[in-house]
């Protein structure tokens, strides 16, 4: 890594502070802004460490980003349809393994294979697909046509046209990774902020816990909510971040695999975990669920902060 990729740190809290100092660190990564905080260290040593972060990322979307030819991604997807088995590693593979049993877990709902539709629509534009458009792609959806050999680490795609995207597991997969990896070189204080999934490593310096906002679903820049968090993480998907106001309607970038349509009960869902991979599953698989996403959340056992298309928050937990 060149030193022009590793991130700037900035001394948050002065020295002399009551909870000492910390320093921040911002960059990007998986197509997102992304922040480091520590605290109870020295300024070498949270550097060092923001720089064994800032690589770890990076790997991680090298690996398994779609667009890059040499990803085991890419590798999966151009064999779709060619009767060949692609051959994984442990670390995907254990991805994988937590793919499938999300499929199973959420009714078909969360499903890796549904990245195809951006075939069918382009949140870049204001166009609206037919339904025909949306029929061309389904075909091609779908974890049931996927031959997963979880003992030999063996995957097919079955049909030509398919392809697996793991954009619905990354950043909270490295999220998870780098703050283990932060916890086990020491760092017990801050947290780690992939494009909105967080995972917090300790509280501040002081004790008290870290105050995290939830953006405003329909008001830019704005926070409707604050979220104290010592430890654990928090994960939010809205239909804010990506969409299309056509006639009225607001479509959002979370799309039913089933239907191909997007979903429109909710605003957001914000959901607290132990973890950041169980809490973006969750909130993608409550955005889903619509109605019955509150009974789901809490048969999880999890906190969450769920706003509805009228702006009602639903808040237990947290």
């Amino acid at each position: 890594m060149t030193n022009a990729a590793l991130p700037k740190s900035q001394l948050v809290r002065p020295e002399g502070h009551p909870a000492g100092p910390e320093f921040g660190f911002e960059f990007m990564a998986m197509g997102s802004p992304c922040r480091l905080r520590l605290a109870r260290l020295d300024e070498a040593r949270a550097r060092a460490l923001a720089e064994e972060v800032v690589a770890e990322v990076r790997r991680i979307e090298a690996k398994f980003s779609r667009y890059r030819a040499d990803s085991v991604v890419s590798r999966i997807n151009v064999s779709a349809g060619s009767g060949q088995a692609v051959a994984v590693d442990a670390e995907t593979a254990a991805l994988l393994n937590l793919a499938s049993k999300l499929y199973l877990g959420s009714q078909g709902r969360f499903d890796m294979t549904s990245g195809v539709l951006r075939r069918a629509w382009n949140f870049r534009t204001d166009r609206i697909p037919t339904q025909a458009d949306i029929d061309a792609v389904l075909p091609c959806i779908g974890w049931d046509k996927v031959h997963w050999h979880e003992s030999s680490r063996h995957i097919e795609l079955t049909q030509r046209g398919m392809e697996l995207d793991f954009g619905g597991l990354g950043k909270e997969y490295a999220a998870d990774r780098v703050a283990t990896r932060l916890i086990d070189a020491g760092a017990t204080s801050g947290f780690v902020n992939l494009g909105g999934d967080i995972r917090v490593l300790g509280p501040q310096s002081d004790g008290l816990p870290w105050r995290m906002g939830i953006a405003h679903p329909r008001v830019d820049g704005a926070v409707i909510a604050g979220i104290d968090l010592s430890g654990g993480a928090l994960a939010t998907s809205g239909d804010y971040e990506r969409s299309i106001e056509h006639q009225g309607r607001r479509y959002c970038h979370i799309l039913d695999p089933r239907t191909g349509w997007p979903v429109s009960y909710w605003r957001s869902v914000s959901v607290v975990a132990p973890g950041c991979l169980a809490a973006g599953a969750l909130t993608t698989i409550a955005m889903l669920l619509e109605g019955d996403a509150l009974d789901f959340l809490r048969g999880q056992g999890v906190g969450f902060l769920a706003i509805d298309q009228d702006g009602h928050i639903t808040q237990e937990g947290v």
